[in-house]
């Protein structure tokens, strides 16, 4: 069995207890404004190109069968994403890793060897490997695979999804792992469909189901000014997750705007906006409401 990978993450400290190695998998339900992996949304593989990388060597031009590689008039390289057939031809044929093809199929022996060899930090520190994305439940076959491999091998984990997933392919993997980090991001459902792109409705469903089994989770909020910092939204997360029981840690994940970088580099920068994070004030401010409500919060995790 393959997946599509684009990226593993050596030394990870906020996706789960102690050090981790998190896999990254591609595909994603949600197409958040303000994703800070905006080359994990979509499942297919995708042409990154680090214009600040490139020696204007021309390789790529030169290799690409499709001609959507071309000069501009200042000698730049431009791609035109509308003739790319994604062949990886010049991505080859940089030495300069300007241009990358992001997602690649593996095995699941393949990504399995590669977060063993740091089975040593995993055991130093109670850590272990995380599946992240995007989202691991867009790839569940390949997620349990994954799980069940990392258990025979005698390797903690953890799942990191943001919950719209269906026919009980969530519970599945909650199953298989040690722990899940579930994104919550906006209450009401009328302004998740705004911000999101989705529902809520699935995403609530499955948080009330995961918190009545066995395995633990940790609700993780990334706080965007304008978009769920206000008082409503965090009075009505409150009590949700209060009403829940089994919640007892909470993850702040102020906005930061690195995606935006890394969408221009594959072309997609309309998909997404620019926001700021919420003030220090108001973070404080959020923290000691959580905290109040007999919950543990920490941020960045």
């Amino acid at each position: 069995m393959t997946g599509r990978v684009f990226d593993i993450k050596r030394y990870s400290i906020h996706d789960g207890p102690g050090i981790r190695t998190t896999v990254f998998l591609k595909g994603c339900a949600l197409n958040c404004f303000w994703c800070h992996n905006p080359e994990s949304v979509d499942p297919g593989p995708e042409l990154m190109h680090w214009p600040g990388r490139c020696a204007r060597c021309y390789a790529c031009v030169a290799v690409c069968p499709k001609g959507a590689i071309a000069k501009d008039a200042a000698g730049a390289v431009a791609v035109d994403r509308t003739r790319c057939d994604l062949c990886g031809k010049c991505a080859e044929a940089c030495l300069y890793d300007a241009m990358q093809i992001v997602g690649r199929e593996m095995s699941v022996d393949e990504v399995l060897d590669e977060v063993e060899k740091d089975r040593i930090f995993y055991e130093q520190s109670g850590g272990g490997v995380t599946l992240s994305g995007g989202d691991p439940a867009v790839q569940p076959a390949f997620a349990e695979a994954l799980l069940d491999g990392c258990r025979q091998r005698g390797l903690r984990t953890a799942v990191d999804t943001a919950g719209s997933s269906q026919n009980g392919a969530l519970e599945r993997l909650a199953s298989k792992t040690d722990l899940v980090l579930f994104d919550l991001k906006v209450m009401d459902d009328a302004r998740h469909r705004e911000w999101t792109g989705v529902s809520n409705a699935a995403i609530l469903a499955n948080l009330e189901r995961l918190a009545e089994g066995r395995t633990e989770v940790w609700v993780r909020i990334p706080l965007v000014r304008g978009v769920n910092d206000d008082e409503d939204n965090i009075r009505r997360t409150t009590a949700l997750l209060t009403s829940l029981g089994t919640i007892k840690r909470i993850g702040l994940l102020p906005y930061h705007s690195g995606g935006l970088e890394k969408a221009r580099r594959i072309g997609k920068e309309a998909c997404f906006r620019r926001f700021e994070p919420p003030s220090e004030e108001r973070l404080a401010a959020i923290e000691a409401a959580f905290r109040g409500a007999g919950f543990e919060v920490r941020r960045g995790g």
